[in-house]
């Protein structure tokens, strides 16, 4: 398998694809906490099949959290933590059992025209503005549904950051109980995939040549992160889920013609 996709002149492009999408999510992932699955799935989405992607994407984000960590571990609140990962213990389950009956194209259409009719309300609303309502039920229903989607495509981080953002946090709490967050997610739903066989001999290959990739632009991106002032880690956030918005619909629309 490794000979072939190293020496296969057909399928060196379709690796080069995978090692490019698995750098530039490492990078974003190293920035923002969470956005290497949809980076990642955008570039991939040319080149391998959704039913090998999702497992990949996982691994990869798994792979880029697990690198950062040591640079973002000072945020970390348990109290906080708590809610979100029971909740997202519950959706893991619910996504993979899913994932082989959804159809791949309008699970992304859908999600990205939710970030494209959510960020821009977001982008409005001043810096200043929390919501302080639902607490600790409403931080548990963001873990399940962050938790759902996990399992389906490893997209566990959207929906808790969105709902961590529009809560307040501040940038280093956010940061690092997300990335705890979806630590446990990515390990419940690679444990789900591995017992409902979606990980085979080729997964595994892939994750071998997904993880150095990662590793590299996760550190430098994690770096920048660093530099940057909550207000401005806030809007960058905002318009990186935007523009993952728009990639998804246009990719799904692509597929479909």
């Amino acid at each position: 398998m490794i000979v072939a996709l190293l020496f296969g002149a057909t399928v060196t492009i379709s690796l080069l694809i995978v090692l490019a999408g698995a750098a530039a999510a490492g990078f974003a992932q190293g920035v923002s906490g969470f956005a290497f699955s949809l980076v990642a799935l955008s570039i991939w989405a040319w080149a391998v099949e959704p039913q090998l992607a999702a497992p990949m994407a996982v691994f990869g984000a798994l792979a880029g959290q697990l690198v950062a960590m040591p640079w973002v571990w000072r945020g970390f609140d348990l109290r906080k933590l708590l809610p979100l990962v029971v909740g997202g213990l519950i959706g893991v389950p619910i996504g993979a059992l899913l994932l082989p009956w959804l159809d791949p194209s309008l699970f992304r259409f859908g999600l990205g025209l939710f970030l494209l009719l959510y960020c821009p309300l977001m982008l409005r609303l001043p810096d200043s503005f929390v919501w302080p309502n639902g607490g600790r039920v409403a931080d548990g229903a963001a873990g399940l549904a962050g938790g759902i989607l996990g399992g389906l495509a490893g997209i566990s981080g959207p929906i808790p950051t969105l709902w961590t953002t529009l809560r307040g946090w501040d940038k280093d709490t956010q940061r690092g109980v997300l990335q705890a967050f979806n630590i446990a997610m990515h390990v419940a739903t690679l444990t789900a995939y591995s017992f409902s066989g979606a990980i085979g001999a080729e997964t595994l290959t892939m994750f071998g040549l997904i993880a150095p990739a990662v590793a590299i632009p996760a550190i430098m991106g994690v770096l920048l992160f660093r530099r940057l002032a909550t207000r401005t880690f806030r809007r960058l956030i905002l318009l990186l889920l935007l523009v993952s918005g728009f990639t998804l619909v246009w990719s799904s629309i692509a597929q479909w013609i």
